[in-house]
């Protein structure tokens, strides 16, 4: 394909199915709207119901709500169950809700706030769910990382809770150097299913509700300079479409902006981080993370074996 990626080469999404997490808002509300705009059968799934709601009411298109948190795994459980009776069948997994520079707070079940919600939280649903997606051609598991991957950032098993020193800026880190490490196992695993595959995907910088938990030294400069930094949802959410979207995309990419440092720009393939590829910490982190969480994969087993 020659020339920028834009919504106009979102292909057409009628009898598709989409859930989209954290989408009443930002990134994710971007996300399913030209989703749902589109064709798609698009499901909010979001912790705040009456802001789902009232995200819905702004799109176009066959769009309903789910009730889901994902800071807590029986909120996840009764979620997936409800996806998996209303929907026989899904297309479209996309794992974009997510805290940033949070400070130290535990989810429900005494994950650290920042990886429970980004990593267990999503992998747990996605686990869940993959069973109706595994029999449709075509169908996708999208991630949203970060470049915050790169930042501080590694899988501390020592320490996956941050109980004995926190950094918020360290937590992120690893939760969305998980992220990857999460796509880039899963893909292997379903590998030879030849059905459905697992892509990463970062929105560079952009102007959303995210930052708002950053220490005020980041955040101020932020947001005074949001206009020559950042660049608006609707164009953050061009990365995860075309993750999601792009007939050309093949399993274990990741797509971010192509302009300078990856911060603003049309989606292009981009590299991760040589720790996002280290095939042992994945696999040992995809071990961790089914201990944690209860939740074990259908029919998928380590180097893509059934």
């Amino acid at each position: 394909m020659t020339g920028d990626w834009t919504e106009q080469h979102i292909p057409d999404q009628h009898g598709r199915v989409a859930v989209v997490t954290g989408a009443n808002t930002g990134l994710g509300f971007e996300t399913a709207r030209m989703l749902a705009a589109r064709g798609a059968a698009v499901v909010l799934a979001v912790r705040d119901v009456e802001k789902g709601r009232q995200a819905a009411a702004r799109m176009t298109g066959d769009v309903t709500v789910q009730a889901l948190d994902l800071a807590s795994l029986d909120s996840v459980r009764s979620a997936a169950a409800d996806l998996r009776a209303a929907h026989p069948r899904i297309d479209l997994l996309i794992n974009n809700a997510g805290v940033m520079y949070t400070p130290r707070r535990t989810t429900a079940d005494g994950f650290e706030l920042q990886f429970g919600t980004n990593h267990l939280g999503h992998f747990a649903l996605t686990g869940l769910l993959l069973d109706r997606l595994l029999p449709v051609p075509g169908s996708r598991v999208v991630t949203v990382s970060s470049t915050g991957h790169r930042i501080r950032a590694a899988i501390h098993f020592d320490d996956l809770q941050w109980e004995r020193a926190y950094s918020r800026v360290g937590a992120y880190g690893q939760a969305k150097l998980a992220n990857l490490m999460f796509t880039y196992e899963l893909q292997r695993r379903l590998a030879a299913h030849g059905t459905t595959v697992a892509v990463a995907a970062h929105p560079g910088l952009s102007n959303t509700e995210l930052i708002r938990n950053a220490p005020a030294a980041l955040r101020l400069p932020v947001t005074w300079l949001a206009p020559l930094l950042t660049q608006p949802a609707e164009m953050g959410a061009l990365p995860t479409l075309r993750a999601a979207t792009d007939p050309a995309v093949t399993g274990g990419e990741y797509y971010g902006p192509g302009g300078r440092s990856e911060l603003r720009g049309y989606p292009k393939l981009v590299p991760s981080s040589p720790d996002s590829h280290d095939r042992s910490t994945q696999q040992r982190l995809w071990t961790a993370s089914e201990e944690l969480t209860g939740v074990t994969f259908p029919a998928v087993t380590a180097s893509g074996r059934a």
